[in-house]
């Protein structure tokens, strides 16, 4: 037999009247690679290329709804590597991932998508690129981590600085005479 405070007899720890699914939940559903784009533009020539190729990276975040509860979170990610001699490859990948959201105010619910969601989608959109770069004849690119809480953050504090520098230059008294 059960003891009072055995987890087997209290399976409901937070008790909602009405049984209404209330609980602020996250999670995602589904990631998958959306496009892909792979170029090796002077291949076989490139791969007698002596000097080391410019890495440029660049990347970016999106969040589009599917409806009330679901969000598609999209992790754009380009690479293009140079040498003297011209283009090494290109990479551009749109890694996304749909996101069920329930329950979150909205502020967490942005964060979730602009920061958690690109956070726990970046190691499996890091592993397509060491892929294709290892497939396209060259060593695998390894993209460092990004701390995406922290970028968040910095967009944030950097987007209040200039509303404040907008209301204050349009809220001040004066004009031309």
């Amino acid at each position: 037999m059960a003891d009072e405070g055995d987890v087997l007899t209290n399976l409901d720890t937070q008790s909602s009247g009405n049984g209404a699914d209330n609980r602020p939940t996250a999670g995602f559903i589904s990631q998958y690679i959306k496009d892909l784009s792979v170029e090796n533009p002077n291949a076989p020539g490139s791969f007698q290329w002596q000097d080391a190729p410019q890495i440029d990276l660049q990347f970016n975040i999106g969040a589009n709804p599917v409806n009330d509860e679901v969000n598609e979170v999209e992790l754009k990610i380009n690479v293009t590597a140079t040498c003297e001699q011209g283009p090494v490859y290109v990479i551009e990948l749109l890694y996304a991932g749909l996101v069920g959201i329930r329950n979150l105010p909205d502020e967490q619910a942005h964060m979730f998508l602009f920061a958690e969601a690109p956070r726990i989608l970046f190691p499996f959109a890091r592993r397509v690129v060491a892929d294709a770069t290892r497939d396209l004849g060259y060593q695998p690119l390894m993209i460092d981590p990004i701390d995406f809480n922290g970028l968040y953050m910095q967009r944030l504090q950097q987007k209040q600085q200039e509303e404040a520098a907008a209301g204050s230059a349009g809220g001040g008294p004066g004009g031309d005479a």
